[in-house]
């Protein structure tokens, strides 16, 4: 048995710290550790959204795909990113914090610091502290315009790396719906002009609220299969 974390970030190898930037009270938290002491069991985590990834690769809506971004638009906003069928780390394990791609230069100020972010200015978070009311109670150009801006920054993930396909979950994107991803695939044809990003698309997640634990059971067997081959285990290998 296992234990599989899909944890907000920036996070350490295998969450032994985390520090999620909207969760104020986690700096450094040893969530790994506590887990440890809680279950007896070997714990093994990733980010949240790069969990996602592994889950919707498996059994979700970028099943046989093997170059591909899963995005997180809910609290705030994150991505996995899968490239020749592998999951991407980086140098922490933080690969893929697309929130913290610039998409106002002039924009707001961002919990990282920096100006104009996706996720200072798309997140729930974001649309709140924009409009004086809930994301869960948008207007039909809040909609749009947060579909917009997640479109132009999954185009310039695809344009750079090469994906064809953008699958998007969280409650900000799922409760958008139509209106967010008609808006966003609209930005994507504007700036996907190139001859290998021309087709790119950007869909509704398949597995919906259940994509999290998925993902952090996928993040587990993955851990586990790491552990007895001594290898990477790319996406097909997650059981």
């Amino acid at each position: 048995m296992v234990v599989g974390v899909g944890s907000a970030g920036p996070i350490t190898h295998n969450v032994a710290s985390v520090s999620p930037l909207n969760i104020r009270a986690w700096v450094d938290f040893q969530l790994q550790h506590k887990l440890i002491e809680v279950s007896g069991l070997p714990v093994f985590g990733d980010g949240d959204a790069k969990a996602l990834a592994l889950a919707e690769g498996w059994l979700g809506a970028a099943k046989g795909c093997n170059n591909f971004m899963a995005m997180v638009v809910s609290t705030g906003v994150g991505a996995g990113i899968v490239l020749n069928g592998e999951l991407l780390s980086g140098a922490t394990g933080n690969a893929g914090h697309v929130g913290h791609v610039v998409v106002e230069p002039n924009g707001r100020r961002c919990s990282c610091g920096g100006q104009g972010c996706l996720e200072a200015e798309a997140s729930g978070l974001a649309i709140e502290a924009i409009t004086g009311r809930s994301p869960t109670e948008p207007t039909y150009e809040i909609m749009q315009r947060t579909g917009r801006l997640v479109g132009q920054a999954a185009a310039s993930i695809c344009n750079f790396l090469d994906l064809e396909l953008v699958v998007v979950g969280g409650g900000v994107a799922l409760g958008f719906g139509a209106t967010f991803f008609a808006s966003a695939q609209e930005k994507m044809d504007e700036l996907c002009r190139l001859d290998f990003s021309r087709k790119a698309r950007i869909i509704p997640v398949a597995l919906g609220s259940e994509g999290g634990l998925i993902g952090a059971a996928a993040v587990g067997w993955r851990g586990l299969n790491r552990q007895i081959d001594g290898r990477d285990a790319p996406v097909d290998l997650v059981p």
